[in-house]
């Protein structure tokens, strides 16, 4: 089974290798993808090595894309005047029949080619069938062109058309099988087939599911006691960081005092005096007067003296 591929990644080049040959036009290597060139008009561009089968495939990722007719190549003569084209042209992808030159189209799906896109063709005996992305876009039957091994590329010659990750294969056909050998005898599914066993690597014994299933427990690690919700649960208290000694509330506290506003104190005048003679001495700076009570309830102020 043949397969072809090419990912064009190496330096800018008007020689494409000997992968491939150039029918008509001007090819180049540019930026790691492949370039129809600028000098417009369609060129033609194929594997050198053929297919295996006239059964095959071809893909290729266009990796820029314009409104003018570009695509991959099928079942072609050396030449590529005969075979399949599975093309776009900015808004149709179009499945043409070309025989001595002449094409025919022979399907359509209604879009505009994307950058990006990988568009595939596949021819296996009288059906062909178009893919984009992956996905089968038109499947014919048709029975134009039953022979060719040439895969390839067709493209109007413009700079604003790029290609990229050739690939193309032969396709397998399914094999036809021949006459059986011998017939088996389908066997009953009732009775018994028996066979010798290996040494059993463990015993398990059944356990009843009514019953209880035991088995050994591994050693606990913690245990406690369940507590009723009205009872009391209590832990280890961790050791005080700091202690503080409570202080008594008897004692006295004391604070300066601000200057009273004032104080007076009321004495009545009827306070003083008695039964005997009270001497009251007014003194100045020069003299003193005495003053004497001669009867009650009178005064009587003397003299000066010296």
């Amino acid at each position: 089974m043949a397969t072809f591929t090419d990912d064009f990644n190496r330096a800018d080049s008007a020689d494409l290798g000997a992968g491939w040959v150039q029918v008509s036009g001007f090819w180049a290597i540019a930026s790691s993808q492949l370039s129809p060139g600028s000098d417009g008009g369609t060129i033609i561009l194929r594997a050198a090595g053929p297919m295996d089968s006239s059964d095959h495939s071809a893909q290729v990722t266009i990796a820029a894309t314009t409104a003018a007719s570009h695509g991959v190549w099928c079942r072609g003569n050396s030449g590529i005047s005969n075979g399949y084209l599975w093309r776009n042209d900015g808004s149709s992808w179009d499945l043409f029949s070309v025989v001595s030159g002449t094409f025919n189209v022979i399907g359509s799906y209604a879009a505009a080619a994307a950058p990006g896109d990988v568009a595939k063709l596949q021819v296996v005996g009288s059906t062909i069938k178009g893919f984009v992305n992956g996905v089968q876009r038109v499947s014919v039957t048709d029975t134009s062109v039953a022979s060719g091994t040439s895969v390839g590329l067709r493209s109007t010659s413009s700079a604003a058309i790029r290609f990229d990750d050739f690939a193309a294969a032969d396709v397998t056909a399914g094999v036809t099988l021949g006459v059986a050998g011998e017939a088996g005898t389908a066997q009953a599914l009732a009775g018994s087939k028996t066979a010798s066993l290996g040494t059993t690597v463990e015993a398990d014994a059944a356990q009843a599911m009514a019953g209880a299933k035991t088995a050994a427990l591994t050693t606990a690690a913690a245990t406690e006691t369940a507590r009723a919700l009205t009872g009391a649960t209590s832990r280890s208290l961790t050791t005080a960081t700091s202690s503080e000694s409570a202080q008594p509330l008897a004692g006295a506290k004391t604070a300066v005092l601000g200057v009273a506003i004032e104080t007076s104190t009321a004495r009545p005048l009827t306070t003083a005096g008695g039964a005997g003679i009270d001497t009251v001495t007014a003194g100045s700076p020069h003299t003193r007067w005495t003053v004497g009570r001669t009867g009650a309830p009178a005064w009587t102020a003397g003299t000066p003296r010296t």
